[in-house]
């Protein structure tokens, strides 16, 4: 079965709706270089003393930084988007529908990027959002704030990072369909936006490589959302691979 969202992208978008999503793209753009100035510029440091300062209770470190940095740069704008248009996040793929296949064909995806983690021996101990900076703290704190940083960590480091790339690839394929089945536009400049916002890029071997991998990950992920409908296996991509070894 095709849902209505594969549908849309197989047809010629209307010329109001190419408009519509190209609006759509540049709220997103723009939101996320506002929220760069405000934190890199603005709050700048003094943002960053507030997050280690280990005076402050953690639950409200983590919210600060959770919604000003990582939200503000990979949900804010999709949920203006989604409330102008009246979007539910349902539309996206958050469906049960063939949600097993999904998550396990979008974690195969990382098999190549893990391989070349171990060979770099980058790889540690299993953990979910290990490499957020506040993650070894929060696990330490007493119950319950240890809990409800958790969550707040897991909702903004896990799903909307990977609901974000769900959403950007959906617009921009629904606006230039591909008319060959594993060539996806959206997914393609997804997986290019991650290597230019991770720092993947390099002419070395090393470097190669990690491009590659990293495009496998990403591409692969969206590919996958696609073909399923099921948007939940890019999320567990970010809740138990990525910043997890």
């Amino acid at each position: 079965m095709i849902d209505d969202r594969e549908c849309h992208e197989m047809s010629e978008c209307s010329k109001e709706r190419k408009r519509q999503l190209t609006v759509d793209l540049l709220i997103i753009a723009i939101t996320v270089a506002v929220v760069l100035v405000l934190v890199m510029g603005v709050w700048g440091s003094g943002l960053n003393r507030f997050a280690h300062d280990q005076t402050k209770n953690i639950v409200l470190r983590v919210a600060v930084i959770g919604i000003c940095c990582q939200y503000g740069l990979a949900g804010l704008g999709l949920t203006i988007v989604c409330l102008i248009r009246k979007e539910k996040f349902t539309q996206f793929g958050l469906t049960t529908k063939k949600i097993v296949p999904a998550v396990l064909l979008s974690l195969a995806c990382c098999i190549p990027d893990f391989i070349y983690c171990l060979a770099r021996g980058k790889v540690h101990a299993w953990c979910p959002f290990w490499d957020v900076n506040t993650t070894r703290e929060v696990l330490s704190s007493p119950l319950p704030y240890n809990v409800i940083a958790f969550l707040i960590t897991a909702v903004c480091w896990g799903f909307f990072e990977g609901f974000n790339y769900v959403v950007i690839r959906d617009k921009i394929s629904e606006m230039s369909p591909s008319k060959y089945r594993f060539w996806d536009w959206g997914a393609f400049i997804c997986a290019v936006m991650c290597i230019l916002i991770h720092g993947a890029v390099g002419v070395t071997p090393d470097a190669l490589i990690e491009m590659v991998t990293t495009m496998i990950l990403i591409y692969g992920m969206l590919i996958v959302r696609k073909e399923t409908g099921n948007a939940w296996g890019c999320i567990a991509v970010f809740f138990f691979y990525w910043n997890a070894l």
